[in-house]
């Protein structure tokens, strides 16, 4: 299918001189490199990539990502009404599913349902740009991360071939994550599930599919049933300073933290590793212990401010549900 389409498009005259504003030569050995390397003809990378745009929104838009902001602006854009009972609504609609996953994972609902409504509104919004623009564009007109784009970029046309997806039509965000859970293309490749049986692994229009992948990524990447995942903490003095901005992997214990000064509300055991994460608001700072649950949320997404959106969302809309 996908290699009928791309014979196909080059009868078609490209609707943009292609490539003009990127890096022409290193998309000439990017299409050599994948062509021999996967045995695709080169013919048919070449009409690929002539019907590709160079978007100079896509590079505004990964310029001034959301978690440039501090935490008293990113916290109201995903701690919202609509997004509580919007999660709340997701949850009775699919809670077999959403129980399937958990039995299988370890993941608890509230997770699951909090990353869809981060993500995508719970399947709602999945992102307006085409996927194979906006790598491209980041691939060889965004130097500070080309090569990673390369890299997801080549993941993205294998994926379109396996999955016998069609590469020009398929929408993403800006930064080229697809589906209700927006997996990047490796991700993809590596993470989602065909939860429903059906023999094919779709995250744009399948709800088991985006919660079973949501649930084995998390499980994949060390999600630990049953244990904390955070504790809003109180610190005093001054011996607690040396343990902010120690990186999102934990990697003191809790025990060790409180000799510091950091004073956790919740019960956690005293050998649990934890991370210190400071969040600014508009006057001070709040301080919150993050465990390992908290730093595989951050697999996802590597900001604490993501995943203090996700746990905190989580809490929303399990609270409103069992209210």
């Amino acid at each position: 299918m996908i290699r009928t389409i791309l014979l196909v498009l080059l009868l078609i005259p490209p609707l943009h001189a292609s490539a003009t504003e990127m890096d022409r030569e290193a998309l000439n050995r990017f299409i050599d490199e994948v062509s021999s390397r996967h045995q695709i003809p080169r013919g048919e990378l070449e009409a690929l990539f002539e019907r590709v745009r160079f978007r100079d929104e896509i590079i505004r838009a990964i310029s001034n990502p959301a978690e440039a902001r501090p935490w008293y602006q990113y916290r109201p854009i995903f701690l919202t009404e609509e997004r509580v009972a919007g999660g709340v609504a997701f949850w009775e609609s699919n809670r077999q599913l959403l129980e399937k996953a958990e039995a299988a994972y370890g993941v608890p609902a509230e997770i699951i349902v909090a990353i869809l409504g981060v993500e995508t509104r719970y399947g709602r919004y999945k992102g307006r740009h085409r996927v194979l623009e906006s790598l491209a564009t980041l691939a060889f007109g965004y130097p500070k991360r080309a090569r990673f784009f390369r890299r997801e970029l080549e993941e993205f046309i294998l994926l379109a071939r396996e999955e016998g997806m069609d590469p020009l039509a398929l929408k993403g965000s800006y930064a080229g994550a697809m589906g209700g859970p927006q997996f990047i293309s490796s991700s993809y490749r590596r993470y989602a599930v065909d939860f429903d049986g059906d023999g094919q692994r779709n995250l744009f229009a399948s709800t088991a599919d985006m919660i079973g992948s949501v649930a084995h990524y998390f499980r994949r990447h060390g999600w630990q049933p049953g244990q904390p995942v955070a504790s809003r903490s109180h610190v005093e003095g001054d011996g607690y300073r040396e343990l902010v901005g120690q990186g999102l992997k934990p990697r003191y214990t809790v025990a060790q933290f409180r000799e510091r000064q950091v004073i956790p509300e919740d019960p956690l055991p005293a050998e649990a590793l934890a991370t210190l994460v400071e969040l600014e608001l508009e006057e001070g700072h709040e301080y919150w212990l993050g465990l390992q649950n908290f730093y595989v949320i951050t697999r996802y997404n590597h900001s604490p401010l993501y995943a203090m959106a996700v746990w905190l969302l989580s809490q929303e809309i399990a609270a409103r549900r069992g209210s």
